[in-house]
C-alpha cells in the first residue's frame, strides 16, 4: 500500500453541507487540503467554507444538485480554475427511502439510483482529465454496509450501494494503470440528518436502530485510509460484524433479516 501525502492537495466533496461530507471537508482541511464543496444548501455550505478558512485552507462553494450535469461541470471548473487542479474526488451525496418494496411508489427507485449511483459514475467520468493530471489521485466513494449485505425495508438503497461497491471494485483494477486509487467506505449507521430527508417513508423500521457513530469518526477513518493507501474500510464495528457474519454464516443472517421482512 502506497502512503499518500495530503498536504496541499485539492479535493472535491459532494454532499458537503452536512453529515459525513461536512466532517470530511473539515478533516481534510486540517490535513492541509484545499476544497471545492458541492451541495444544494448555500447557507450550510457557506458555514463549512468558513470553518475551512479558519483552518487556513481555501474552500470554493458550488451550489447545485449532484445529478445536474451543469452543477458537476461548475464544480470541476472551480477545481481547475481556482485550485489549479484536482487530486481527490469524494462521492458522498446520497438519499434513501424506508418501506417494503411491495408498498413502494414505483417512482422511488429512480431518484435513489440517480443520486447514489449514476451521479457518482458520471462525476468520476467527467473528473478523469483532472485526476490523471493530479498528484497521487484518488476517488473515494462513500458506500454502505448495505452495499455488502442487502436489508429489508431498504431494498432500493441497498441496490444503489451494491452498484457503487461493484463499480468501485471494477474501476480500481482499471485505474491502476492510470495511477488513480479507488477507496470505498462501507459506512454503517451514522449520526447525521440522513434519515430526516427520506424521499419516501412507510412506517417506522421494524428494528431498533443501533447506536450510530459520529460523522467525525467516519471522516477520520476515511482520511487515515486515504493516507495509508487502503482500498476499503468499514468504519463501524457493528458494520464490520454484519459483513463478517454474512460472509461466513449467510444463512444465519438470512434468517435474522427475514424476521423483519
Amino acid at each position: 500500500m502506497t502512503r499518500r501525502q495530503l498536504t496541499d492537495r485539492r479535493a472535491l466533496v459532494t454532499g458537503a453541507s452536512s453529515g459525513i461530507g461536512r466532517a470530511l471537508a473539515i478533516e481534510l482541511a486540517r490535513q492541509g487540503v484545499d476544497l471545492v464543496l458541492l451541495a444544494r444548501r448555500e447557507e450550510r455550505l457557506a458555514e463549512v467554507a468558513e470553518q475551512v478558512a479558519r483552518l487556513g485552507r481555501r474552500a470554493v462553494v458550488v451550489v447545485g444538485d449532484v445529478t445536474d450535469p451543469v452543477a458537476r461541470l461548475n464544480a470541476l471548473e472551480s477545481a481547475r480554475d481556482q485550485l489549479g487542479g484536482l487530486d481527490i474526488l469524494i462521492n458522498n451525496a446520497g438519499i434513501s427511502a424506508h418501506g417494503r418494496f411491495a408498498d413502494a411508489d414505483p417512482g422511488r427507485l429512480r431518484p435513489i439510483m440517480e443520486v447514489n449511483f449514476f451521479a457518482p459514475v458520471e462525476l468520476i467520468r467527467e473528473s478523469l482529465p483532472l485526476l490523471r493530471a493530479g498528484r497521487q489521485p484518488i476517488v473515494v466513494n462513500i458506500g454502505s454496509v448495505l452495499g455488502k449485505r442487502g436489508c429489508p425495508h431498504k431494498s432500493e438503497y441497498s441496490a444503489s450501494k451494491f452498484a457503487l461497491q461493484g463499480f468501485g471494485e471494477a474501476l480500481r483494477a482499471e485505474f491502476a494503470r492510470l495511477g488513480i486509487d479507488v477507496l470505498t467506505v462501507a459506512a454503517g449507521p451514522t449520526d447525521t440528518e440522513f434519515f430526516q430527508h427520506l424521499i419516501e417513508e412507510h412506517g417506522e423500521l421494524p428494528w431498533k436502530e443501533s447506536q450510530p457513530v459520529s460523522p467525525e469518526r467516519v471522516a477520520r477513518a476515511t482520511v487515515r485510509a486515504m493516507e495509508r493507501g487502503r482500498h476499503e474500510i468499514i468504519p463501524s464495528w457493528r458494520g464490520w460484524l454484519l459483513v463478517t457474519a454474512n460472509r461466513w454464516f449467510p444463512w444465519v443472517i438470512d434468517r435474522i433479516m427475514a424476521r423483519y421482512g
